[in-house]
């Protein structure tokens, strides 16, 4: 059993209605992580923080864009800024959120970590708002795990905080995750379940 401490934060990565079921960009049962999100949201992190893509239109990630089809290198346009689709999750417990990331702004840069946009320099404050807090540790959860769950994980780890990510609380686009999980486990960051994590 793994205790939770107000040392921890809870990160929920684009629980947005467009990676929904009905979606622009939905990630296959992705609405099946929300009930075990919110209670996780219930644990006694001391921080919880959620992150939003929050592209402006002709962004460098739509396969639009460039007048293309859609591919895992270019998307279909999706979360764009002020849009139903941006929105995070109705069914998403909020209360507990402290601070919401929205990432993936500059038309130019796609933004797959909560920490770090693709240049690998842009930073989006989120390290040093945690590390002001106290926090140590990140518990991260959200959609999707092959993508942005993945890159967070990773950027979390780099900028020295212990990084897990919980399972049952995450869904990948792609249809065969195991390779994600074999990157994550070579970075050291920790898989666990929802039903490994307890309040003191």
């Amino acid at each position: 059993m793994i205790h939770v401490t107000v040392h921890d934060a809870l990160l929920a990565i684009d629980l947005q209605n467009d990676f929904l079921p009905g979606g622009a960009l939905a990630v296959p049962q992705g609405d099946a992580v929300i009930p075990v999100v919110n209670h996780l949201t219930l644990l006694p992190f001391g921080q919880q923080a959620a992150s939003q893509d929050w592209h402006p239109h002709g962004h460098v990630s739509f396969a639009s864009t460039h007048g293309r089809k859609a591919t895992p290198d270019h998307w279909p346009d999706h979360c764009v800024a002020g849009t139903h689709g941006a929105e995070l999750a109705a069914a998403l417990h909020q209360a507990r959120i402290g601070m919401v990331i929205r990432k993936g702004r500059d038309p130019d840069i796609d933004s797959y970590s909560a920490f770090l946009d693709n240049d690998g320099a842009t930073r989006t404050g989120l390290d040093s708002w945690l590390a002001g807090l106290g926090i140590n540790r990140v518990f991260i959860v959200g959609l999707a795990l092959d993508y942005c769950v993945r890159a967070t994980a990773i950027d979390a780890k780099a900028l020295g905080f212990a990084a897990i990510v919980v399972e049952d609380a995450c869904r990948a686009v792609g249809p065969d995750p195991q390779a994600t999980w074999q990157v994550l486990a070579q970075h050291g960051i920790e898989r666990v379940q929802a039903a490994d994590l307890a309040g003191l």
